[in-house]
């Protein structure tokens, strides 16, 4: 049985999507993007903050779930802007330093809203 997960401590979802789903034992997020949990866009701030504040709401979405980063199976990072990457993984790792999950990393022709970044990720409990 599908479960939805929501948190004040991601950005709400403003369409047809939840920020996570759960079959009880797999947790999937919804793409999270560098917005705050109260809505502010940080479309203009450097790919690094952009970065933290996808990761922090893709924890916040985890922590609902009973959840944290550790637990974290899978990451897709979606980059407006390949040459981001290295930004970008200097940040990611500081919030996966040891044993990291899998990840892709793909550059994409436009995201939502006209940010930089969205981070999904796919966690499992043990």
């Amino acid at each position: 049985m599908v479960r939805i997960i929501e948190t004040d401590d991601a950005p709400a979802a403003v369409g047809a999507y939840s920020q996570g789903t759960t079959d009880g034992q797999l947790v999937f997020t919804a793409g999270q993007i560098p917005a705050t949990p109260e809505g502010e866009l940080l479309d203009d701030e450097p790919i690094e903050t952009q970065t933290e504040q996808c990761l922090e709401n893709v924890r916040g979405v985890l922590q609902e779930a009973g959840l944290d980063l550790e637990d974290v199976l899978k990451v897709t990072v979606f980059l407006e802007d390949i040459q981001d990457f290295d930004a970008m993984n200097d940040v990611y790792a500081t919030y996966f330093d040891e044993e990291p999950p899998a990840r892709s990393a793909l550059e994409v022709a436009n995201l939502p809203k006209g940010v930089g970044l969205e981070i999904e990720a796919i966690a499992s409990h043990d």
